[in-house]
């Protein structure tokens, strides 16, 4: 397994992943530009990827302007083997090396990326249009 930052030539391969997803699938593959992965990665944060044999598995994307995790997913053949978890804990250290600002993010209610957020420390804090929003403070990440 190797987990490394994300570069431009990755896109296609976290597309095939973003859209292979069994939860929190998009409504419109189209929503989600190469080129919107592009900004996230390059302009507004960062992303990582998760490789196994060549193959990007799982990915990650956060945005440090927006103070928002704007992706996190895992092929559904590689969920439960701990590549969420690291890549979540790649991304939070990250942001917290470079802010002290409050993080949010939004995923669907009822699923198991709410479940996997709470077990990572995440408080629910309302609603994000149709998502359960979750909120971060440094200090909850930071012990």
């Amino acid at each position: 397994m190797i987990y490394r930052e994300a570069t431009i030539a990755d896109i296609p391969q976290i597309q095939f992943v973003r859209n292979a997803v069994k939860e929190n699938v998009l409504s419109d593959p189209g929503l989600v530009t190469d080129k919107d992965c592009e900004v996230y990665m390059t302009e507004k944060g960062k992303a990582w990827v998760a490789i196994i044999d060549d193959k990007i598995v799982g990915f990650c994307y956060i945005d440090l302007i927006g103070s928002n995790v704007w992706a996190l997913f895992v092929l559904p053949d590689y969920e439960g083997k701990g590549i969420g978890k690291t890549l979540h804990r790649i991304m939070m250290d990250w942001y917290f090396g470079k802010t002290d600002r409050k993080i949010w993010l939004g995923t669907d209610p009822g699923t198991r990326a709410a479940t996997f957020y709470r077990m990572q420390g995440w408080r629910e804090a309302g609603w994000h249009g149709k998502e359960l929003k979750f909120e971060m403070e440094r200090s909850d990440w930071v012990k």
